[in-house]
């Protein structure tokens, strides 16, 4: 997960364009969006990041505070 990507993501694209690549990408097909990442997998992780923050910053969250929230629910989900 490299963060400047993620950011790249959220300030470049809507929530839709990111839900829309994210759709692509379960498919196995290319996303109409271009997402950096050295495999799908991490790739998939930067619009799977920009989503959640996407969707905290619409409530009000600071960038950088929902991506400790999402950072946080990673390391959870791992543990």
């Amino acid at each position: 997960m490299q963060i400047p990507i993620i950011k790249k993501l959220v300030e470049a694209y809507s929530l839709i364009q990111l839900k829309d690549a994210e759709d692509a990408m379960m498919e196995e097909q290319k996303p109409a969006i271009e997402v950096e990442g050295k495999d799908e997998g991490e790739c998939l992780t930067h619009v799977l990041a920009s989503i959640y923050i996407k969707e905290k910053m619409e409530q009000g969250t600071a960038f950088n505070q929902a991506l400790r929230d999402f950072s946080q629910r990673v390391r959870n989900s791992i543990s």
